[in-house]
């Protein structure tokens, strides 16, 4: 007896969603022109007439959790202290880590220092490039000083390639560059797309477990910074991590997205230059112009980027609007609705007028400050611009600011007041909170709101705690 077929199921190139029929728009993604006709969907299990199939046998027995090992799961240093960071100590056999970051970052870049020093410490490094010629691999590597010889280069696009030069080298770390440029001929679709991505991913997911073997993928990342391709990609891999910088910039900063071997929360610090990428073990000093102050319109505040606290600087600039001119706010690596809340506070409890003012603020060296601890810096950077007077030679601020003119208490204030004294500050003005931990030589000012700030800094009349 014949069956009718099921129709094939149309799918989402951008982000997978899948529809009955053939649409113009997706309406997962808004995306035009992005909906395409898939595979046709899986038979279900079992055999013609119901009966449903034998159990396989296991490839290995069930144990008790006491009895798994751990040796499989130990992280071998990758030679880039930064990164080994962000991994929690560096790469584990059968690790599957995706490395997404915009265009011309320099995530080849950093892999390929990787792999040099891998190579260097008597592995043996297999790099799959997808996107450029062996070539032009070679140049970037001569620029370098990555040409060691247990680096193997593969230029192929072929997935079925890739597993035959793996059998072949038996290396101890795979990298391949990118995920989004590797195809299988046994899956339809082109190179890019949700399927093809997938069954890539899939397939070298599989392979890394069979032969514990870390691989490494480069990803591409869409206009909105997410990683291109479907949601499942971060879901196979074990480490997902964001390659961050700007082009004008030669900071470069790898973020940990997630982590099944370590913490999720990690920061590693690059700077780019003519010969290649180097770590910034302290890079305080590309964040903060200077930490003495004198100068209207500067505050200086310690960030948290997963646990390493960070010191930034953040500007102000407030200049009058001309007749009948709209007044502007131009934020610049920070978020423009936190800076619009901070500037009504400033106005409505601070009693500082800036409706009839251009208001411009701004971080230091391209660092991007997300965290509540920065309003505080972002209000007194505003008020000592709006007063044209300095804050005190030499003072750290942060704590978040409320909309009732509060200042909140951050996290990890111990930890931020010990990197200030380690680069030399002696003056701090702090949310007010029991316990604070003073360092040695350091003037604490504790404050509940945003008047006591102002007066801490002299901006303002007002009551504060000092300890």
């Amino acid at each position: 007896m014949s069956t009718k077929s099921r129709p094939r199921p149309f799918e989402c190139t951008a982000c997978g969603y899948t529809a009955a029929k053939w649409l113009g728009r997706c309406p997962g993604c808004n995306g035009w022109g992005t909906i395409e006709e898939g595979l046709p969907p899986a038979a279900a299990v079992g055999v013609p007439g119901g009966a449903p199939k034998a159990a396989a046998r296991p490839s290995s027995p069930v144990r008790s959790i006491g009895e798994v090992g751990l040796e499989t799961v130990t992280s071998r240093p990758t030679g880039v202290g930064e990164l080994d960071r962000v991994l929690g100590g560096g790469l584990v056999p059968g690790a599957v880590v995706l490395l997404a970051g915009e265009p011309g970052v320099g995530k080849s870049t950093l892999l390929l220092e990787v792999a040099a020093r891998r190579a260097r410490g008597g592995g043996t490094v297999l790099y799959v490039t997808g996107e450029e010629s062996a070539g032009q691999v070679r140049l970037r590597a001569e620029r370098t000083n990555a040409v060691v010889p247990h680096l193997f280069l593969s230029a192929t696009a072929d997935l079925e390639e890739v597993a035959a030069h793996v059998e072949a080298v038996d290396p101890g770390l795979l990298v391949v560059d990118s995920v989004q440029t590797v195809g299988s001929a046994t899956v339809e679709g082109t190179a890019g797309g949700v399927s093809q991505v997938r069954a890539v991913t899939s397939a070298l997911v599989a392979l890394a477990k069979q032969r514990d073997l870390p691989v490494v993928l480069i990803g591409h990342v869409t206009k909105d910074g997410a990683v291109a391709g479907p949601r499942t990609l971060e879901h196979l891999v074990d480490v997902v991590l964001s390659f961050e910088g700007e082009r004008h910039s030669t900071l470069r900063m790898v973020r940990g997205l997630k982590n099944r071997f370590g913490p999720s929360d990690e920061v590693g610090c690059f700077e780019m230059f003519d010969g290649g990428i180097s770590e910034v073990t302290d890079p305080t000093g590309l964040f903060v112009g200077t930490v003495t102050g004198g100068v209207a319109g500067q505050a200086v505040t310690v960030t948290m980027e997963g646990k390493r606290p960070l010191m930034a600087e953040v500007q102000g600039l407030v200049t009058a609007v001309g007749k009948d001119a709209p007044a502007r706010r131009t934020v610049s690596d920070l978020e423009s609705s936190r800076v619009l809340k901070i500037l009504a506070v400033l106005q409505q409890h601070g009693r500082l007028s800036l409706s009839q003012s251009d208001v411009f603020a701004a971080t230091v060296g391209g660092m991007k400050l997300r965290e509540p601890a920065a309003d505080l810096a972002i209000a007194l950077a505003v008020a000592s611009a709006a007063r044209n007077k300095p804050l005190p030679y030499g003072v750290v601020v942060f704590g978040e600011v409320g909309l009732t003119g509060e200042i909140r208490r951050v996290t990890a204030t111990d930890r931020r007041l010990a990197e200030a004294a380690r680069l030399g500050i002696r003056k701090a003005v702090v949310p007010f909170g029991p316990g604070t931990i003073t360092p040695p030589g350091m003037t604490l000012t504790e404050v509940d709101d945003l008047k006591g700030a102002l007066a801490a800094v002299g901006l303002e009349g007002g009551a504060t705690k000092k300890s």
